[in-house]
């Protein structure tokens, strides 16, 4: 009979993808900022379609080990789901939020970058905020209606979602509050400035929540078939 990883291996697995999150969205940013000799829409560009790919590559990968959350918001749910107790819930998002950090930190690394760094990106009013809740219902609601109906669909739905909410939501789609965190260590093309970074979670945890509501009313009486 297979068992489930314990919960250090689980931890493990949270931090490990969400440091290669950050990695990609922070380093695909500078990458295509510089490449893009100006052109913010060819750099946007640049930055969604490794953010999106590298999405269904780790929710492949970590999945069957911690549930590949890489979010708080999303563990938030499952808490709420009761399927993460308070303490299991707590350690995946403190994993989270260092795993996110580092992949931050190997991003400026890699493209020689100073170590530490603060975002001077401003992002908020509320349009942004507003965005941060599109973009975070829209997730949830992805990942907990793909679960019930195609569960193996759950990383390329995840990945294509992320990838369309770069594009229409006026945020361009944090949807994480471990990302959100990051970020602010990043004057970079995909920082945000750690005054606005407080606003933007807690407009994703309350999305999240109503996606969580929304979800159980939407699912609660229907049959699925494989």
């Amino acid at each position: 009979m297979r068992t489930s990883p314990d919960l250090p291996r689980r931890l493990a697995a949270e931090f490990m993808g969400t440091a290669l999150l950050l990695a990609t969205v922070v380093g695909s940013g500078i990458m295509a900022e510089r490449l893009a000799d100006g052109n913010v829409a060819i750099a946007l560009l640049g930055n969604t379609i490794p953010t999106g790919a590298i999405l269904v590559v780790l929710i492949t990968m970590f999945g069957p080990i911690s549930g590949a959350h890489f979010n708080p918001a999303v563990s938030l749910v499952f808490r709420l789901r009761k399927e993460l107790s308070n303490r299991e819930a707590g350690l995946y998002v403190l994993a989270q939020v260092a795993g996110g950090l580092i992949g931050v930190w190997v991003a400026h690394l890699m493209f020689g970058e100073a170590l530490l760094q603060f975002s001077l990106k401003v992002r908020s009013g509320g349009a942004q905020w507003f965005a941060e809740g599109v973009a975070t219902f829209g997730l949830v609601a992805v990942i907990l209606i793909t679960l019930k109906v195609r569960e193996a669909a759950v990383p390329m739905a995840v990945g294509l979602y992320i990838t369309a909410a770069y594009w229409f939501t006026a945020s361009t789609s944090f949807a994480n509050p471990a990302v959100t965190i990051a970020r602010g260590f990043s004057d970079t093309f995909a920082g945000i400035r750690p005054a606005d970074v407080l606003p933007f979670i807690i407009a994703q945890c309350l999305a999240a929540a109503l996606a969580w509501v929304y979800c159980n009313w939407q699912l609660r009486q229907e049959t699925f078939s494989e």
